[in-house]
């Protein structure tokens, strides 16, 4: 099973979703997409299995996995100060994957209800959903 996963800017917490998955869950093929070099970097330095950049990758890849799992401003349109673009996030909604989206409220979007956590605890949700 192939899970994508998608950051921007530095791609620091994609590189914790990366590792995390690789040391809980071994069994998934990690496709990381960053919307800039260095956050696929980043990802490949956690463990991700395969790395693209950029918009045509995560509208290409987002069609054929079965997760994706991002922080929630990879739904949004012009968010992460405008890395993620209409196109991307319209693909990413669009995909028939599982989305697993992380709540951070730097993207302008705010899920009314989720109890505000630190990022190592939601990614211990996510694997907690992934097992």
């Amino acid at each position: 099973m192939e899970i994508l996963v998608i950051d921007g800017l530095g791609g620091g917490i994609g590189k914790s979703i990366v590792e995390a998955i690789k040391k809980e869950c071994p069994q998934y093929e990690i496709i990381a997409v960053g919307t800039n070099s260095a956050a696929s970097s980043n990802m490949k330095k956690g463990g991700a299995d395969y790395i693209a950049t950029g918009e045509n990758a995560v509208i290409y890849n987002a069609s054929r996995v079965s997760m994706i799992v991002g922080p929630i401003g990879i739904v949004f349109g012009n968010s992460m100060h405008g890395e993620i673009t209409p196109a991307m996030a319209q693909a990413i909604s669009c995909s028939d994957a599982r989305k697993y989206l992380l709540p951070m409220s730097k993207c302008n979007g705010y899920v009314i209800g989720v109890e505000s956590k630190g990022i190592q605890e939601y990614i211990e949700e996510l694997i907690n959903l992934l097992k």
